[in-house]
């Protein structure tokens, strides 16, 4: 009876891996969110390839999974450095069953205040290069018989927020993207979801409280917003991540979902 209310419940009590023969690609895994979900993947049994800019930031994630995953750097808004990238997953690893795009980047400002080097930056890291990774490792999904894509979206995609001009519509555009190509695929057995955070502790939140007048009235205010009281911590993420990653999810696709304190209740 267990198994029919909550799929996979009893494999978890009796220590089976949920992601064990599971391939997934993260990016942004050096650090944060990309992190923390690498490591809980690892934990899972997946195999493992790390992407992002710093390589050596994915070489200490990489010895701290213990799994010897893969390390790739490279810039994911240029073509070919995604098919270098996958190149070399499906040959080390055989294919590829997940991606978790998590790379990101944010800029502070209102419209006016916003550059135009902002703006197009936000959005070719954003959304440019998630993109033309999505659309790229669809042959490697339907090879794999599907597969699941996890985009790293914000709650600042459902609804907007001062100062956010270019974040927030570039995360407002991973939503609709992610809807849209689970409405495309799921026939293929490809389930598309976005996960949506709220203020999470990671280097580029706490390089946006560093530069304010007021660091810590800016952090008390954000934490006043959370009805939870803290702010989220990456490891919050994970079980999100792993959920969609695996099979226990595979009536799972075109959703925007929330982890964020409670945030969007307020």
């Amino acid at each position: 009876m267990r198994d029919l209310i909550f799929p996979g419940a009893a494999d978890r009590l009796v220590g089976v891996s949920r992601l064990k023969n599971k391939i997934a690609l993260i990016t942004g895994a050096g650090t944060g969110i990309g992190r923390a979900i690498a490591l809980a993947f690892a934990r899972e049994g997946a195999k493992l390839a790390l992407v992002g800019r710093r390589k050596s930031l994915l070489e200490a994630v990489s010895k701290e999974a213990g799994c010897t995953p893969l390390v790739l750097a490279g810039d994911l808004s240029q073509q070919r450095d995604i098919d270098r990238i996958l190149t070399e997953t499906t040959a080390q690893l055989g294919g590829l069953n997940v991606l978790v795009n998590n790379a990101g980047i944010l800029h502070i400002g209102t419209v006016e205040q916003i550059t135009e080097e902002q703006w197009d930056e936000t959005f070719r890291i954003n959304v440019r290069g998630l993109w033309l990774l999505s659309r790229s490792v669809l042959p490697l999904l339907r090879k794999s018989g599907g597969g699941s894509i996890i985009n790293v979206a914000s709650v600042l995609g459902i609804n907007g927020a001062r100062n956010r001009a270019s974040y927030a519509p570039s995360k407002g555009a991973v939503v609709l993207l992610t809807k849209c190509m689970a409405i495309d695929h799921g026939h293929e057995n490809i389930r598309v979801n976005a996960i949506c955070p709220s203020f999470v502790e990671t280097d580029l939140t706490a390089e946006v409280i560093r530069k304010a007048p007021d660091p810590e009235a800016v952090r008390r205010e954000r934490i006043s917003v959370h009805p939870l009281g803290r702010l989220g911590q990456p490891e919050d993420l994970t079980g999100l991540a792993v959920y969609l990653a695996g099979d226990e999810s595979s009536w799972v696709t075109g959703a925007a979902l929330p982890v964020d304190g409670g945030y969007l209740a307020v």
